[in-house]
């Protein structure tokens, strides 16, 4: 899944290389099972995504990452061979070997709470990503008791012990969700959602206004591993999923804000202090019949392609899926938009009464003779860029509260066809993956991966 050359490690040399890599033909996405009613473990799916193949669609079998990537490209003793998964409620890390049979993933390694707890102090995992050492590092949302504390547990690449914590000893942020590097700048930009036992049990208002959601970026310094700048977000709560750049030389990226509905700017000064600005705003509609008197689109996933030309996000309350020009970073154009299910649609029980960028409510999707519940959540595209792939569950405990259906019916994996010479969004009618049909029960698709690397898990360096 490499560039062919002579004494290469995993990945690509170059996000432009990587735009000329294979098709995908399998997508790993963890399903999960908590607050749905069924006892039964979480599981890694396997899903045939090769058009060619007599499975298409067929699922043969919290966020994941992997054992090595593009970062460690110059080193041919590195292979792409495991999938890392870790526990956003247990803290387990859960080590899968995809390398030895892609189409049948087998548990190489279990990395039990009590080894990170000890070594880290940390617990309720969340993003990983491979370093260019070799190593894995994996943020934390809290501590053992469920308070805030935004750190980086550390494994070994190899052996996947606990090594520690990549920060200096009591150099946590006060929060944590996600995170990107770009070492060239020696810099990386961590996120927060809010702590553990603020957001686990479901979304409460009054959390809100008690300040306990986040609405910060810290920047670290990349080489010193300690926090040198906080940025406050003007209309930036919760703020989630960050990303640089694809090219390494770049200085600046995006976040999305998820209850503010906004996508922020950041990037780096002449002085070399970092600053961020509202680009993207999607404004709340006011309804009747919903939890609040306005509806925010809820920003949960983001994307950029890997030539940097479009970013794409996810408004999982107001269903759409929306692809923006970036060639001017500071100036987004919006080029594509589908609605893809939602809280918003026709026929139920929520009521759109104002709206300032709709003249109606949206029609219900059904694909394949299957209605679709939930909305538009984890996205990923194709390394040319041409095929985004959706899932529709956020969280299993956000999921029981605003899409109930997505409880009892599973949540499904749909295919957009995307122009990438115009803009512009298509959904394929012919591809569905409904996990609503699982032996045990319905389950809840979160995180895909592809086996030889994708827009959201390899960094340049």
């Amino acid at each position: 899944m490499a560039t062919k050359c002579g004494n290469c490690g995993p990945g690509y040399s170059t996000p432009l290389e990587a735009m000329k890599g294979p098709r995908e033909e399998i997508v790993y996405l963890p399903c999960i099972y908590r607050n749905t009613g069924t006892e039964a473990p979480d599981y890694l799916a396997t899903v045939d995504v090769d058009p060619k193949s007599p499975q298409y669609c067929q699922d043969e079998l919290h966020h994941s990452g992997w054992n090595t990537c593009s970062s460690c490209f110059g080193d041919s003793t590195k292979s792409r061979t495991k999938l890392v998964l870790p526990s956003l409620i247990s803290s387990r890390i859960y080590v899968v070997d995809v390398g030895s049979e892609p189409r049948a993933p087998k548990l190489h390694k279990v990395i039990e709470p009590k080894d990170i707890h000890a070594k880290c102090e940390l617990a309720f995992l969340h993003t990983s990503h491979c370093l260019a050492s070799g190593e894995v590092m994996i943020s934390s949302l809290g501590d053992v008791k469920g308070n805030g504390k935004g750190g980086f547990v550390l494994l070994d690449g190899e052996t996947f012990e606990v090594k520690g914590t990549w920060e200096r000893p009591g150099g946590a942020a006060p929060l944590g969700y996600d995170f990107w590097y770009q070492p060239r700048h020696n810099v990386m930009i961590s996120t927060e959602w809010a702590a553990p036992n603020v957001l686990r049990d479901g979304f409460n208002p009054a959390d809100v206004e008690a300040g306990l959601y986040g609405s910060h970026l810290y920047v670290w310094d990349w080489q010193r591993h300690e926090i040198v700048q906080t940025l406050s977000l003007k209309d930036g709560l919760i703020p989630l999923e960050i990303r640089f750049l694809h090219n390494p030389d770049a200085a600046q990226g995006f976040v999305g804000c998820a209850l503010s509905s906004t996508i922020q700017r950041f990037y780096k000064n002449e002085g070399g202090t970092w600053s961020v600005e509202k680009v993207i705003q999607v404004p709340p509609k006011k309804v009747k019949g919903w939890l609040l008197p306005e509806m925010p689109g809820l920003i949960t996933d983001i994307l950029l392609s890997l030539d940097d030309r479009f970013l794409y996000f996810s408004n999982w309350l107001h269903g759409d899926l929306r692809q923006y020009d970036i060639s001017d970073p500071q100036r987004p154009r919006l080029t594509g938009q589908l609605f893809l299910g939602g809280s918003i649609v026709k026929g139920g029980p929520v009521q759109v009464l104002e709206d300032e960028e709709l003249k109606s409510q949206p029609e219900p999707l059904v694909v394949k003779g299957k209605r679709v519940a939930g909305g538009p959540q984890m996205i990923q595209l194709s390394l040319d860029g041409k095929r985004l792939y959706i899932t529709t569950s956020l969280y299993s405990a956000w999921d029981k509260q605003f899409y109930p259906d997505l409880i009892r019916e599973g949540s499904v994996m749909l295919q957009v066809d995307v122009d990438t010479v115009k803009g512009g969004l298509k959904l394929n009618p012919n591809f569905l993956v409904d996990f609503g049909k699982e032996p045990l029960g319905p389950a809840l698709a979160h995180e895909l991966r592809y086996p030889g690397g994708d827009c959201s898990s390899d960094i340049w360096i």
